[in-house]
């Protein structure tokens, strides 16, 4: 994680405090902001940490909708063409992923929408680009929409979702459970529109920040909220979509989307690398034709 912070401050010592948010242990950490040339301690009193529980949710809230893209500035910034004007493109596929923990044999697992993504023994762009997925994982097990019970209901298999090259999609993640989550989506930027409490529906769109919405890679998710994302699909390859959280990550909350380009071209994506080692199904078969 990075932050900016602007040093409009008289010229001495500043405490920046940092602690852990919607955990069950309090972590605190305090280093100092020292000016050059600056006279004069930092105060010997710290700031209070946010509020926790419904208070801090509601209070993250806030401050997540305080983050906003100023588009009066004279540096760049969205311009009027393609997916930087999010508000005006029609959506073309909504996703919504539950996130659960669930036992599978006495395990711990972690699952979106009721599958728990495990590695096949050939990496699945591999085995994709040599035309055997089939042999290694199936598509599409995880629906657009949670299943009922998605909470009580997992099971354990590679979690790929096919997605359509350059479709503008909206993403939502829906965190039912009472700690914290986090998203981070390979591949590309997404703009996040909204995090609100309660569980999503159609009618919440006209809450989204469609005009300035921050571009990013990762989003959070607060106890028993969800969050909206947008983007375009523009980027060719097999993208992960996980938690942030590494337990969760490590033990299946995550999944893959396999975004091709039908014209196979250099123009969208670039050819196996010849220095990749092959494996798996793929191990002694001669590689494909090199796009072009």
């Amino acid at each position: 994680m990075s932050v900016l912070v602007a040093a409009d401050q008289p010229p001495k010592d500043y405490y920046l405090v940092v602690t852990s948010r919607f955990t069950k242990t309090l972590m605190t950490t305090v280093a100092t902001i020292r000016y050059t040339g600056g006279n004069g301690p930092a105060s010997p009193e710290l700031p209070p940490p946010p509020p926790e529980n419904t208070a801090g949710v509601a209070w993250s809230i806030n401050q997540f909708r305080t983050f906003r893209w100023n588009l009066t500035a004279s540096a760049a910034r969205p311009n009027p063409q393609g997916s930087y004007h999010y508000g005006q493109i029609n959506i073309t596929r909504t996703m919504k992923f539950v996130n659960s923990r669930n036992y599978i044999d006495g395990k711990l697992r972690f699952a979106l929408n009721g599958v728990s993504h495990k590695d096949p023994p050939t990496p699945l762009k591999l085995s994709e680009y040599f035309g055997l997925a089939e042999k290694e994982f199936k598509y599409n097990l995880v629906p657009d929409e949670p299943p009922p019970e998605v909470e009580k209901n997992c099971k354990v298999a590679p979690n790929v979702l096919n997605a359509t090259f350059r479709n503008f999609v909206e993403i939502i993640f829906e965190n039912r459970e009472n700690t914290i989550q986090s998203y981070h989506l390979d591949g590309y930027s997404f703009f996040a529109v909204a995090i609100e409490p309660g569980r999503w529906s159609p009618e919440k769109r006209k809450n989204y920040n469609l005009e300035d919405a921050v571009s990013r890679h990762t989003v959070p998710v607060f106890p028993g909220c969800w969050a909206a994302v947008m983007t375009t699909l523009d980027n060719a390859g097999m993208w992960s979509l996980r938690s942030e959280m590494w337990e969760r990550f490590y033990l299946g909350q995550q999944l893959y989307f396999s975004v091709l380009s039908p014209e196979k071209s250099l123009r969208d994506e670039y050819n196996l690398p010849e220095t990749s080692l092959l494996c798996g199904v793929v191990s002694n078969l001669p590689r494909p034709a090199p796009y072009v």
